[in-house]
């Protein structure tokens, strides 16, 4: 059973149309108005529980009200609730319904994702080093921590979401970050390269050629694709169901981090093919990642609003014949 609880500041004028809109959606739990209780913003306190699957519709007659312009709304997950009333709705009301991610919370996910502070530059040029070192070094230990580190993937989710909702600022705050960050990147792991040759530091192996993780990055190929189509996928519906993890860092970054990182490692090491083949690789997966992401998007919010206008139409088709 899944709850978020709702704490909204609603003008007195706003205050009963909006408790008739919460005591008409069976959904909506322990419903609470405090009139006048509330200062900055002035306003009646109202504050309701509300499953998760119901939260959509609710939230979108919250914001037709304009409670969210007029007053405000809070949304807090509720980690654990004991209600046999709630259980019994959410299998009565809800059905497959009960599943459906809560948009606002998605978008405010990757919204959150979506910021640029000198943290990010940071992290994606320590993460290309790390890189390059697990790439001279053929060290695949190294480039998983690479990884971890990369922060790109919060860029790729906010431009796909400011596709998707044709934002066109967030859009170029994405793209800005991220052509500057790998930029950044890319130089550090060049100059870092050609301190290695300079002091003659790379091991023999990568010195005659022997480079296995190397050879894995810059040559994109059929498989590239397909790693950065399951990412893309994989990546939107995580950030839907709130089921991030370090892991899904891994399996985002390996289409990225290491490609930026190998275009240093080939420049420094004289290696002009495979600086092309990782530039390629970089360029291929971060577009197929924004438009998977974006295409991903799309379908969920599509697949969930025709699950819910199905449901819609048996409680109808019900209500009538009974």
């Amino acid at each position: 059973m899944d709850l978020i609880h709702i704490r909204a500041v609603s003008p007195p004028d706003l205050t009963d149309r909006t408790v008739a809109l919460l005591r008409a959606e069976p959904c909506v739990l322990n419903l609470i108005v405090q009139p006048g209780s509330v200062r900055n913003p002035d306003g009646d306190a109202i504050e309701c529980d509300v499953l998760t699957g119901a939260a959509n519709e609710v939230l979108r007659g919250l914001r037709n009200l304009g409670i969210d312009h007029h007053g405000s709304l809070v949304l807090t997950p509720v980690d654990l609730a004991f209600s046999e009333r709630a259980a019994k709705a959410g299998a009565e009301e809800l059905g497959t319904r009960a599943r459906a991610p809560v948009w606002e919370q998605v978008e405010a996910r990757i919204r959150g994702e979506g910021k640029y502070p000198p943290s990010f530059y940071l992290f994606l040029v320590v993460a290309g080093v790390l890189a390059a070192v697990g790439i001279i070094t053929n060290s695949q230990i190294l480039i998983i921590a690479a990884m971890v580190v990369g922060p790109e993937y919060g860029a790729i989710s906010s431009i796909a979401l400011g596709i998707d909702r044709r934002s066109w600022p967030r859009i170029r705050r994405g793209l800005r970050a991220l052509v500057v960050g790998f930029l950044l990147a890319i130089a550090a792991t060049f100059l870092f390269s050609v301190l290695v040759r300079g002091l003659d530091l790379q091991p023999k192996a990568f010195e005659l050629g022997f480079r296995p993780v190397s050879n894995l990055i810059d040559t994109p190929n059929f498989f590239s694709l397909v790693v950065a189509v399951l990412a893309g996928v994989v990546g939107i519906v995580s950030l839907s169901e709130a089921r991030t993890s370090a892991l899904l860092g891994v399996f985002i970054s390996v289409t990225t981090i290491p490609a930026a990182a190998d275009i240093g490692v080939s420049w420094a090491f004289a290696a002009a093919r495979e600086a092309w083949g990782s530039l390629f690789q970089l360029l291929l997966n971060i577009v197929v990642l924004i438009l998977v992401g974006t295409g991903t998007l799309k379908c969920q919010r599509a697949i969930w609003r025709r699950v819910s206008r199905q449901r819609d139409q048996r409680a109808s088709s019900g209500t009538a014949e009974g």
